[in-house]
């Protein structure tokens, strides 16, 4: 294995594709940037500012006021990470994988990325006590990270993750979910999602005499503490969880299924006892004290299709109706007061670092082609007469200087998406636009976990080197493990980043240094499987 990996490595990068790195992408090209190679980032922001070291064109507006604000105009740079595996730390001292996770970051350093993204779980850093963190084995990969003179993107996550032995949340806040059932999301048969508070509660003193949004806080607070040192050197960036799998939406998905592997319509979340106070609450203010009683009796089950119900039907349906206007805007502002509540106290938290601060949105590309956006809007995502449903979002994200990730720049048309109603362009173009009219910027990732098909790696490319506005500040390529260095993938994601990259290795020894370095990690994963 180690030999094969060798050789790949070597072929996918043969010398005479070995250029020097200069200064301007070449035409058709983007040029990652490689800021970090040395110095630290004030040193970078000193001499380039702090627009031009995010790529931010001059003269760029600055919306909101945030002290993380970016501005929209066209960038000259995208920034590349490769993500760690998600369990790369799960009991919070130790780091699973070390050796394998140290050499995968030298190898990823040496093909030309820029940084590497870290996913820190709430359920991880303080499982078992409301009182205690315990950063010792976030801290060691970030170590890592900085001895090789990259950049950190640090993912914070508050709610749980599929896959990866990775707790849902932390014991304790289970135990509350235990004694009150009704803080965690409900769909309208009682089964609940035990790894996701509801909104509604957001604010109320449910956990050990405190709300949610507090402990959310304390958590973020503990993280910039502990890593304030690498704030001047390693860590550009803090993506905040606003959700199910880190992103801003309802788990309108089946509970206890994998919501990254789920795509139909889904069912709507108002059924905990304090979602529903809230829809009554509403209802009565609205002069409609009838349309409070519950969330809506004809909509499909998770896995039916739109028009199996009157609720979603193309014509004539109740989504058109005052009552389902009614309901889906009192259920995406449910959403949006979370976005805006959280990312507001991020950025105080974060206001004052050196990072560029984002948080990721669903790409529910799904069933996009019907005029109800049914996924969409049982995700959360709907906006009156049948406008944009991303803009709202787009608007909150640009009032903290928050940039959007979208984890879809991978998707392609193929036969199940067409048997769904899928549209992946018109949804990306529905964002950019959405992002372009308030002033929020984006950044994307790959929805397919390492993947190995061309065409995935030829869609990222065209949304990289795209000539818009709107290109994403960076990118990042999940994820780094055993399969991501295998022979059928290492070479192809080598091939593509060379493909849209400017500029070339300074040493003649890179390449042999590369294939070191992704033996030893493809060695340490294939000891940790067995």
């Amino acid at each position: 294995m180690e030999a094969l990996l060798t050789q790949h490595a070597a072929t996918a990068s043969p010398s005479k594709r070995r250029l020097r790195r200069v200064g301007h992408a070449a035409p058709g090209r983007v040029e990652f940037g490689r800021a970090r190679r040395s110095g630290s980032a004030r040193d970078v922001l000193s001499v380039a500012g702090l627009g031009r070291f995010f790529g931010q064109a001059a003269g760029a507006v600055d919306h909101g006021g945030s002290k993380n604000s970016r501005g929209v105009e066209d960038v000259g740079t995208v920034r590349l990470f490769v993500g760690l595996p998600i369990n790369s730390v799960t009991d919070g001292a130790a780091v699973n994988s070390a050796r394998g996770i140290e050499a995968g970051i030298r190898a990823v350093k040496l093909l030309g990325a820029d940084g590497v993204e870290l996913q820190v779980f709430w359920s991880v850093v303080q499982p078992e006590s409301p009182d205690r963190f315990s950063w010792a084995g976030y801290r060691a990969v970030a170590d890592m990270a900085r001895a090789e003179g990259l950049s950190l993107r640090v993912s914070l996550r508050i709610h749980g993750s599929p896959g990866g032995n990775v707790p849902k949340l932390p014991a304790w806040v289970g135990s509350a979910a235990a004694a009150d059932r009704d803080i965690l999301f409900t769909d309208r048969n009682g089964d609940r999602h035990e790894d996701c508070l509801s909104f509604a509660v957001d604010e109320l003193p449910v956990l050990a005499g405190l709300s949610p949004l507090q402990r959310y806080e304390a958590f973020f607070r503990s993280f910039a503490n502990a890593f304030e040192d690498l704030f001047e050197s390693t860590i550009t960036d803090v993506t905040v969880g606003l959700g199910p799998n880190g992103e801003l939406r309802y788990p309108s998905y089946p509970p206890g299924s994998d919501a990254t592997k789920f795509i139909g319509v889904g069912e709507f979340q108002c059924y905990d006892k304090y979602m529903l106070a809230q829809l009554r609450q509403h209802a009565e203010a609205f002069g409609q004290p009838l349309w409070g009683l519950s969330g809506p009796h004809d909509t499909p089950r998770y896995h039916e299709s739109p028009d199996s119900c009157d609720f979603f039907r193309e014509q004539g349906g109740s989504w058109q109706s005052p009552y389902g206007d009614f309901f889906l805007s009192w259920y995406a502002g449910k959403l949006l007061s979370h976005g805006d509540r959280v990312l507001g106290m991020a950025s105080r938290v974060f206001g004052n670092k050196p990072v560029e601060l984002s948080a990721k949105v669903p790409f529910m590309h799904w069933f996009h082609g019907a005029k109800s956006r049914p996924a969409e809007a049982v995700a959360g995502f709907y906006k009156s007469n049948k406008k944009n449903g991303y803009s709202p979002v787009a608007k909150v994200f640009a009032s903290h200087g928050c940039t959007m990730v979208v984890p879809g720049m991978d998707v392609c048309m193929n036969k199940q998406h067409r048997s769904t109603g899928s549209s992946p362009d018109q949804l990306l173009v529905q964002i950019k636009n959405a992002c372009r009219r308030h002033g929020a910027r984006i950044a994307g990732e790959n929805a397919s976990l390492v993947m190995t098909h061309t065409s995935s790696f030829s869609r990222i490319r065209s949304n990289i080197l795209t000539t818009e506005r709107m290109r994403p500040s960076h990118f990042t390529y999940q994820r780094m493990g055993a399969q991501f260095f295998s022979p059928e993938h290492w070479p192809q994601f080598t091939e593509f980043v060379r493909s849209v990259v400017c500029g070339e290795w300074d040493e003649d020894d890179e390449e042999r240094q590369m294939a070191a370095a992704v033996s030893g990690s493809a060695k340490a994963w294939e000891a940790q499987a067995v």
